[in-house]
């Protein structure tokens, strides 16, 4: 991975190309960043930085948190991500990262937290079929149904697709391609969807796939 960032889902619009087709767009405040940490192989076996986002308030953070910034001398940060890189002699403690690091025809990786949708039933959550709207099925045309299991196994099976916890987890959006970018503004216009509500702290990086 050569470069990464953290920002801020904005919500989505549509763009129109040269030819006039419309591009459906997640427009995403990517930065600016500050660089808190930098690791080294040297140092820490691996190269990487830590890229910090939207300032906070010193008296929010714990004494463990606020002594990292206090150390690095860098003004104390919300929210804040490592990012593995290739090569990290280009940056050091304090510099910024801007949206100008991506430039529009660049494939990115997006992950960002889904919106949560509480505990829910099997069709909302698995999509699941419901059961035959018909006399005889009973009030129970949305449960999940038979689970198949007799005098053996005599339990349900693991991982067994039921009612629970949908969304709120984290999720990566592959392979989106950057349609364009705002340096002005630090925004970044991204086809397609991105995991998270408006608002929501998202994480770009260099496409894997790409």
């Amino acid at each position: 991975m050569k470069k990464g960032i953290i920002g801020k889902k904005i919500g989505m619009t549509q763009i129109f190309d040269e030819k006039g087709n419309v591009i459906p767009v997640t427009v995403i405040e990517a930065g600016p960043c500050t660089v808190v940490q930098k690791k080294t192989v040297e140092n820490d076996g691996y190269d990487a930085v830590k890229l910090g986002f939207e300032d906070i308030a010193e008296k929010k953070l714990s004494k463990p948190a606020l002594g990292e910034f206090k150390k690095t001398g860098v003004e104390a940060k919300k929210y804040l991500k490592e990012f593995r890189l290739e090569d990290t002699s280009a940056l050091n403690v304090g510099d910024k990262v801007t949206a100008a690091a991506f430039a529009a025809g660049d494939h990115v990786d997006v992950t960002g937290i889904t919106k949560g949708r509480g505990y829910t039933g099997v069709i909302k959550r698995w999509n699941a079929h419901i059961l035959k709207m018909t006399h005889g099925t009973g009030p129970i045309h949305r449960e999940v149904g038979s689970m198949g299991c007799t005098s053996s196994p005599s339990r349900v099976f693991k991982n067994k697709h039921m009612a629970g916890q949908y969304g709120n987890e984290q999720v990566t959006a592959l392979n989106l391609s950057v349609v364009k970018i705002d340096e002005e503004k630090n925004l970044i216009a991204v086809k397609g969807a991105v995991p998270g509500a408006k608002g929501g702290v998202v994480f770009i990086r260099d496409s894997v796939k790409a």
